[in-house]
């Protein structure tokens, strides 16, 4: 399929192809799912945690006799029925993190940039780089084509260090290396900004050659 190369000011340059297997293939709603939540779940910090009635910092001494106080009988304050007592069953600090087969997570990243297309959130733009790494420049380069603040994917060909700079201030932006791509960012993405060399490597990288 072609599509247009647009300039940094939004104008229409050029034309170019990019691979159907890639770009304008059957949207796989399964891999999607299961991609998404695979990041979500490696994101997880899992260090919530708490104290069971053998960790809790209290003295081992009997709070009152056994018989007539009329109380229920209690061996400690420890016990998880007790105000500051134990916790039962409760979280310990743990992975969630998991991995996913790679077909599956490929399947879900060509499934998503096709969806891009379909959903013409997709843009393709001319090869550039912010040199200063000045916010204000890249900013004004987005309000060519992205208005109100939406969120935007800016997908590079390379892990371009002034790039990332100059983007790490605008909160609506994230930043993507074409082989490093993000389930999550591209499925709520907006808009899709694709440098046309990062287009040309996603052709090669997700092509027939690499399976799936």
């Amino acid at each position: 399929m072609e599509t247009k190369v647009f300039s940094i000011k939004g104008e229409e340059l050029r034309t170019i192809t990019l691979n159907d297997e890639v770009f304008n293939r059957e949207v796989s709603d399964g891999s999607i799912y299961h991609a998404v939540n695979n990041e979500l779940a490696n994101r997880r910090v899992g260090t919530a945690c708490t104290k069971t009635r053998g960790e809790v910092n209290y003295s081992n001494t009997k709070p009152y006799k056994q018989k007539g106080t009329g109380n229920a009988r209690a061996g400690d304050k420890k016990s998880p029925i007790w105000v500051g007592g134990g916790t039962i069953f409760g979280p310990k600090p743990r992975d969630y993190s998991y991995t996913l087969p790679k077909k599956v997570k490929r399947l879900a990243m060509k499934s998503l940039l096709s969806l891009s297309v379909l959903e013409e959130r997709l843009a393709v733009v001319e090869d550039f780089t912010i040199e200063n790494g000045k916010t204000k420049e890249l900013a004004g380069i987005l309000q060519n084509f992205v208005k109100d603040n939406k969120r935007t994917v800016l997908i590079l060909k390379d892990d371009d260090v002034m790039m990332r700079r100059a983007a790490r201030n605008i909160p609506h932006l994230r930043v993507l290396s074409y082989n490093r791509l993000s389930a999550k960012e591209l499925l709520y993405g907006r808009k899709v900004l694709m440098l046309e060399s990062a287009a040309k490597n996603l052709n090669e990288f997700y092509g027939d050659t690499q399976g799936v």
